[in-house]
């Protein structure tokens, strides 16, 4: 709507491409937002909406509530020993299953504080004594993302059918991610494993009927959001009936279907890639662990990076979105994380994320020496720092970088503008803010050279504007008026890469909850291939910081946004 405008005006000689153009139009646009909130914020609020797809109406900022934060602070976690017995006696029928949900064998309280300059966790077990873990290798970090934290989503709701694992159960939201693992099977046998793929044993292959009733049961409680579905294992290309799981998925409704691979299969068959992408999948989430083979080589898999390669070229001749997902160890490959973000740059129209994930210590690792585990033990405080150094200072620990859960708040004002009759609610990442972080970076697709998106668009701001809008409640109308103002109010033209002009972060915030090629990158795109002016692309970094039984937290669990679905649930 509103940008639409702008890029219109954009085409006329240029105009608004310029630093003075935009900087005009950012200026007007604030002062435009204080005028008219000088006047919206003293009237009453309107009435929140209440979709189809929600439990209740839409929530406000101020009604979503939040587990405790900060530090020191108390909560509820597990005895690393206690549960692995449990476990093992459960498998050998020694006890019942149940015994998991209803006793709560090895549940102890923990103490998250700061230490030496450091966060960590402290928890004693009557039985095996005390564990420590490092939270956080830099305070100051970790206290700024917990305070940006926008609250949780909607209770989970008409889900007793779906959550019913005891003290584990998710009990917010519906997930940003549902992980469906088609196998166990895999075709390297590699270190870390957080499956433990190919060692239990066993083949564990739920069937296809299994396949679809998970992904029924998916949308049968509220909020009906839209959720990726990633298709895991093992390598779940090895399941006998991958496509036609992917094509089921994309019947249900989703639209935005996955596969976390190390992508061998599809770099050996571009007929499986074209197979793929015509089933109906969207991405895939590529292992991905450095920009050489001596960075790949611990995987045990000869010339593994050039296999890497060659997938990232067949999925994106074929359409398929690529996010390299890179397992961070410290002192393994932490060194050359930096690289793979400027590997990423330099193809950014066919990688358009990053998705680290600093090590967890379960599966094949489970079992890690004490010694070995605090040498390899990596937080996201420290990724931050190292991409810090790494490039150049271009990504600043406490300027760059929020919690996944921030860009809730863009979802609560899509929510509303979509209207009650919307049959699916926007895809919403409501994790705790010591599970995951992104930044956003801006790319030139010629040179490869990037910058911080939010070094020159205030996003902690615009997240407080959202909240004005959501919360004011004024209808679509003025709602779409305020956001676009919102948006533009937000951006410093002197402080943008040369030549990027205001009309794309326009682009950037204006997506679809139901198309999939409403991506980012899709919408920064020129109208015609040739424009010498396309130029702009947006990269996604996030990390994703997946607990262990040495630092567990139920706050974490009970509003946990990669849901795994199973038969049982």
């Amino acid at each position: 709507m509103f940008s639409d405008q702008f890029r219109r005006g954009e085409s006329e000689k240029g105009k608004l491409a310029g630093v003075k153009g935009s900087k005009l139009i950012s200026g007007l646009s604030d002062v435009a937002w204080k005028a008219f909130q000088s006047v919206n914020q003293r009237l009453p609020e309107g009435e929140s909406i209440r979709p189809n797809w929600a439990p209740g109406p839409l929530l406000k900022s101020y009604e979503r509530s939040a587990p405790p934060l900060g530090f020191p602070r108390e909560t509820d976690s597990l005895c690393p020993t206690c549960v692995k017995e449990v476990r093992n006696a459960v498998i050998s029928g020694e006890v019942q299953l149940e015994t998991l949900m209803n006793e709560h064998p090895g549940e102890i309280k923990a103490q998250i504080v700061e230490e030496n300059g450091q966060v960590v966790m402290r928890k004693t077990c009557p039985k095996h004594g005390e564990f420590v873990d490092v939270m956080a290798t830099d305070p100051a970090f970790l206290e700024r993302i917990e305070s940006l934290f926008f609250g949780r989503d909607f209770k989970a709701a008409e889900d007793s059918h779906i959550h019913r694992h005891g003290t584990s159960n998710i009990k917010f939201g519906r997930g940003a991610v549902l992980t469906v693992d088609l196998t166990n099977r895999c075709n390297m046998m590699c270190n870390p494993c957080f499956m433990d793929a190919n060692q239990v044993g066993y083949v564990h292959e739920p069937t296809y009927e299994d396949t679809k009733a998970i992904l029924d049961r998916a949308v049968s409680f509220k909020p009906k959001r839209q959720i990726i579905i990633l298709f895991s294992g093992g390598e779940p290309t090895l399941s006998p009936y991958y496509l036609e799981a992917v094509a089921y998925a994309k019947k249900v409704g989703f639209y935005r279907i996955l596969a976390a691979t190390n992508g061998i299969r599809f770099a050996e068959d571009i007929e499986f890639c074209k197979a793929a992408k015509e089933a109906g999948q969207h991405g895939v989430y590529l292992q991905f662990d450095g920009v050489s083979e001596e960075k790949n080589k611990h995987r045990g898999v000869g010339n593994l990076f050039d296999v890497k390669l060659r997938a990232i070229e067949n999925l994106a001749s074929v359409g398929i979105k690529v996010t390299l997902v890179t397992t961070i160890v410290n002192t393994i490959n932490n060194d050359g994380i930096g690289q793979i973000v400027e590997f990423a740059a330099k193809n950014i129209d066919k990688v358009q994320t990053i998705a680290f994930q600093p090590v967890s210590f379960t599966g094949r690792d489970e079992d890690v020496a004490d010694d070995v585990r605090i040498k390899q033990r990596y937080t996201l405080a420290g990724m931050t720092s190292d991409l810090r150094d790494q490039t150049g200072g271009n990504l600043q620990p406490l300027r760059d970088w929020f919690p996944l859960s921030s860009y809730s708040a863009f979802t609560s004002v899509m929510d509303m503008l979509q209207g009650a009759d919307a049959p699916w609610g926007w895809s919403s990442c409501n994790c705790h803010p010591n599970c995951g972080i992104f930044t956003l970076m801006v790319v030139n697709r010629h040179t490869g050279e990037f910058k911080s998106l939010f070094e020159f668009f205030d996003y902690e701001q615009f997240m407080k504007d959202v909240a004005v809008i959501t919360d004011t409640a004024r209808g679509r109308k003025l709602s779409y008026a305020q956001l676009g103002m919102a948006i533009m109010r937000n951006f410093n033209a002197e402080r943008a890469p040369e030549g990027f002009p205001i009309a794309q972060i326009v682009n950037l915030f204006k997506p679809s909850s139901t198309n999939s090629s409403s991506d980012r990158n899709d919408r920064m795109k020129a109208q015609t291939a040739s424009d010498p002016n396309d130029t702009w692309r947006v990269l996604c970094v996030e990390g994703m910081w997946f607990q262990d039984l040495f630092n567990y937290d139920f706050r974490r669990t009970e509003m946990c946004v990669i849901p795994y679905g199973t038969q049982e649930g």
